[in-house]
Parts: structure tokens; C-alpha cells; sequence
């Protein structure tokens, strides 16, 4: 498919600079399209000696494929060495390949950050690699599984997609238990098998699996899809139908200069430089689950100080089991080195407290539903008006860009945009991923996001409005889509030495990672024995 890049400012950030992509993977061609967005004029060209991908600028990015990791050598090989495919299979309960390109996508995403972060510093240049971008991107299925307290248990499989009494297959949302009770008991499901179902359907997200009871599959199949569509909405379920894949030629990122009437002094790049291209700079983060945390995670690892904005009495994913220490090991695959703040936003008081963070921070980041900062008069013309060089940065589901959009989450982006089809072979049916690969791949682009808006703010001295979604993380997945994988496309064998594919070993023990000599320069364990994956870049 090919992506819609119209600019979304009239002065980008990288406009007048040239810039040399090489390379012939989702990686060269994420980040050629992210760089083109981002104003720069890029010359693309297919060879990069074996490479991902190698850009040439002020700054030159190199992106291998297994930097310390040497056993990942493509696409196929990072999947099944870094246990994406362990997880993406464990809702069919044996390993899978991803149909498509994902690890390389990541790389491309996170690539593009480090070398804005270079540009932004005045580095000379960074590398990374698929296989680091890859660890990423299952860091939280990996902190819970060689957590201290982990639970040696094996997880069942099964979820969704459902299917309807006319054949449509459908995924559904609820963030609420009532609106899960009202739902399923519409349907004439017993109270207890309703009861039951809840927890794996909300654990669906940490655990990549969902075991749903048989009784709640049987109800979905007794409606047609239309009746299914009227009773959600009496419920106050989201439900969406697979689509088939499709784009609605959006920009992957939005960035827009914020006028207040205050004049602001513009800092030097000599001001910026320090050990780490964003040392000195603060990040104000108001998020819930992955996608804005990862963002805020990942500019903590480019070296801002992060702030996190956590309701009152902390973030209660703070206490998800298995624990590590004095908080969830899945909740430290992302929030790591912050500190926090306990804020109640719907307190005028509290609000004023956040104001006056705002006064000195650089960025305020959050994953708040459309217009909530707007409402509680947070929104980017409110704060700019505080500090006229934020950069205000809004990860959302969709951007605004669909009319019809259902619940913005992960799982209800992979059924809209049609990835329940490409991820998975023509001899399988068409489902989503219960890894949370949008969730993890809005996150990298909402730091590359702000990372832009950050060299956009240099560029105008103003503050800057800018705005990632799952929806465009959706569409640079499939950027290289070219119809359904063919059957048994990416699949692993099972032999007498364990998994395998294409002859490399399929990892299916995560916990295993941490003590594995190959993971050294990839994987560590902190103070309180979790893995956490170490810092992707090298900059010089």
C-alpha cells in the first residue's frame, strides 16, 4: 500500500535537508516516509551492503540486523530468536510467525527517533538493530515472565475474533464490567460463564491469550451481525467487523505551531547538547496502559527526565502480579527510572498544580480520550498559553480521521484497518494478534512524534501541537502488504530439539532470556531482579 505523507506544516522540521536512505526492508522504507513527513528531501535507494537500512544526513543512522544479538539475520530470524512469535501464538497455543514485517517496522520507527535525536544534539551519528527494536517490543511479556514472583503456570489458548449467525467475524471492547454484563446477558449467557470470561478477556492485553468460555462464542454465533450491532449499542459495547485492509491516507504524524501572544526565548543547540540528545529536557506524561508510557519510556531513554501524572493513590497497573520489588514487572517494562506526581485532574486545585508543572517542563504527553484536555481546559492552546515552547503531544486511536471509528484500543485497530488478514496465513482464519503490537508500535511512533515536534520547536522558537495514533502505526505496518501471506507462510516446526524455523531455534521460554549469554548486550536485570531491556541506541 502506499502511505499518504502530505506535510502537515508548512515549515517541517527537516525541511531544506537532504537525506540518503539505503537499504530494501520495512525498515528503509518506514523511515523513508517518515523522513519525507518530516520535511526532508529523500533520495531512496535499494542497497545497503546487507543492511536494514543506512541513512546519510548531518547525522548517519545505521540499522543492522542483530547488532549484539548476531543469530537474528532477517525479519523471520528476529521473530523467532526474540520470541514474537512465541507470543503472537500463544492465543492458538504453539508459535507463529507474524505475516508481516513487524520487527523490521519497529526498527525503522525507533531508527527515526534516534537519528532525529541526533540531529536535534548534534551527534554524529547512531546505530541500533532489528533485533534490539524486536526485544522492545515484547519487553513487557519478558519482565513478566522472568519476574521473581512470575507463576510457572502455562497459559491456555484462545480469544476472539467472534463469529456471528451470518459468518462475520467481529471483535468487541469493553473497559467496563457492566457494560460486559449487559452485554453477554442480553445474549441470555448465565451469570457465571459471563463472570468467568471477564478476567481473561481484560488479561488478554498483558498475556497476549484469551480462553474464553465456549458459552460466550455460542451466544455471539446465535445473531447476525447486524443484531449484534443494535444490542452493542444498547449495551455500550464497541464492536467492529474485520475489515478487509484498508488505509484512509492519513499522515502518520501531525505537527502544528501553537501562537500564544508571549514571546519566548529560543535555546541553542550548544544549550541541548549534553551526554544524552534529550538530557536536560523534561517530559510531563499523562498516560494509562502502553502506548503513551512507551513513548515517555523511550524519550527516558534517549535521556529526558520523565514525569508521570498518575491519579490519586498512583497507578493501579502499578500492582498488576507478578510483582518486582514494590511494582508490577510488566508495569516496569515501561515506566522504569520515572518519578511521579499524583494528580486529580478533574479537581480545578489539581489542575492548577499541572499547570505550574507545565510552566517548566518541555513536553506533556498523554493518551487521554479525544477532548478530554480540551474539556478540562488542558488542551494544547490552554498550556501553550503556560509555557509558549511546549511541545504537547496527543497519542490517540484514530486522529480524528474516521467518523466511524470504534473504541480506540489496540485489537479494535487491528480489526478496522484490516491487519487480522495480512498478519496471519490464507490456510488460517483472519484474526488479530492478541500481542499488542499497535499499542507497542504507536508508542515508538509517539516518541518519534515528539522527538519531531522537539526539532520543529527549535526551528520556530513556538510551541508545537502534535499527535500520533494506532491508526497510522496500523498503516506503516503495512506499508510492504502485498495481499495475505501464502499458506504455512512463517511457521515454525516442532522437532526433537523443541520449535524451529527456517533452522533457527523459536525462543518459547521467555523467562530463559535474562541468563542466556546471546542476550548480554540486549537484556539485563535491574535492582530488583527484572529483565528490562537495555537502551537500543548507540550514539557517537
Amino acid at each position: 500500500m502506499t502511505l499518504h505523507l502530505d506535510r502537515t506544516t508548512s515549515d517541517p522540521p527537516l525541511s531544506a535537508t537532504e537525506i540518503t536512505v539505503r537499504g530494501d526492508s520495512a525498515a528503509a522504507d518506514v523511515l523513508g516516509a517518515l523522513l519525507h513527513q518530516s520535511g526532508a528531501t529523500v533520495s531512496r535507494f535499494p542497497d545497503a551492503a546487507g543492511e536494514p537500512a543506512h541513512v546519510e544526513a548531518a547525522a548517519e543512522l545505521a540499522i543492522t540486523w542483530g547488532g549484539p544479538l548476531p543469530e537474528v539475520t532477517d525479519e523471520a530470524s528476529a521473530q523467532a530468536v526474540c520470541g514474537l512469535m512465541h507470543v503472537h501464538g500463544r492465543s492458538q497455543g504453539s508459535p507463529r510467525g507474524l505475516g508481516l514485517d513487524y520487527c523490521a517496522t519497529a526498527a525503522g520507527v525507533m531508527g527515526g527517533t534516534g537519528l532525529l535525536a541526533a540531529l536535534l544534539d548534534g551527534s554524529r551519528g547512531v546505530t541500533t538493530s532489528v533485533a534490539q527494536a524486536a526485544m522492545l517490543t515484547v519487553s513487557q511479556y519478558l519482565a513478566a515472565a522472568g519476574a521473581p514472583e512470575a507463576e510457572a503456570t502455562a497459559l491456555a489458548p484462545g480469544g476472539p475474533p467472534f463469529r456471528s449467525a451470518d459468518g462475520v467475524l467481529f471483535e468487541i471492547e469493553a473497559l467496563d464490567p457492566a457494560v460486559w454484563q449487559a452485554f453477554w446477558a442480553g445474549l441470555g449467557v448465565e451469570g457465571r460463564v459471563i463472570g468467568a470470561g471477564w478476567r481473561p478477556f481484560q488479561f488478554r492485553y498483558p498475556t497476549a491469550t484469551a480462553p474464553l468460555p465456549v458459552e460466550l462464542h455460542a451466544a455471539a454465533e446465535g445473531v447476525t451481525f447486524a443484531g449484534l450491532v443494535e444490542h452493542a449499542g444498547a449495551a455500550g459495547m464497541s464492536i467492529c467487523r474485520l475489515h478487509e485492509p484498508n488505509s484512509t491516507g492519513g499522515p502518520a504524524f501531525e505537527l502544528a505551531t501553537v501562537d500564544v501572544a508571549v514571546t519566548a526565548r529560543k535555546v541553542s543547540q550548544a544549550e541541548l547538547r549534553r551526554v544524552l540528545p534529550l538530557s536536560g529536557l523534561t517530559v510531563l506524561e499523562a498516560g494509562r496502559r502502553v502506548q503513551a508510557p512507551l513513548a515517555a519510556h523511550l524519550l527516558h531513554l534517549l535521556g529526558a527526565t520523565v514525569v508521570r501524572i498518575e491519579p490519586p493513590g498512583g497507578d493501579p497497573l502499578r500492582g498488576m502480579p507478578p510483582m518486582c520489588g514494590a511494582n508490577s514487572a510488566r508495569w516496569l517494562a515501561l515506566n522504569r527510572g520515572k518519578s511521579a506526581v499524583e494528580i486529580d485532574i478533574k479537581a480545578p486545585a489539581d489542575r492548577d498544580r499541572l499547570r505550574d508543572l507545565v510552566r517548566t517542563a518541555d513536553v506533556f504527553l498523554h493518551n487521554w480520550a479525544p477532548g478530554t484536555a480540551e474539556r478540562l481546559g488542558l488542551g494544547a492552546h490552554d498550556l501553550a498559553s503556560v509555557n509558549p515552547r511546549l511541545v504537547f503531544v496527543h497519542t490517540s486511536g484514530w486522529a480524528n480521521r474516521l467518523a466511524d471509528a470504534p473504541l480506540g484500543t489496540d485489537f479494535m485497530a487491528q480489526a478496522r484497518t484490516g491487519l487480522g488478514a495480512l498478519l496471519r496465513p490464507a490456510d488460517e482464519p483472519p484474526a488479530p494478534s492478541l500481542m499488542t503490537l499497535l499499542d507497542v508500535l504507536g508508542g515508538l511512533l509517539g516518541a518519534y512524534t515528539t522527538v519531531a515536534a522537539l526539532l520543529q520547536r527549535e526551528r520556530t522558537g513556538k510551541a508545537i501541537r502534535a499527535e500520533s495514533s494506532l491508526l497510522a502505526a496500523a498503516e506503516l505496518l503495512q506499508l510492504r502488504a502485498n495481499g495475505r501471506p501464502a499458506p504455512g507462510f512463517r511457521r515454525p516446526l516442532l522437532g526433537d530439539g523443541g520449535w524451529t524455523h527456517d533452522g533457527k531455534s523459536v525462543t518459547d521460554d521467555l523467562a530463559s532470556i535474562p541468563a542466556d549469554p546471546r542476550f548480554a548486550g540486549v537484556v539485563g536485570l535491574d535492582s530488583d531482579r527484572c529483565p528490562e531491556v537495555l537502551t537500543p541506541w548507540r550514539f557517537r
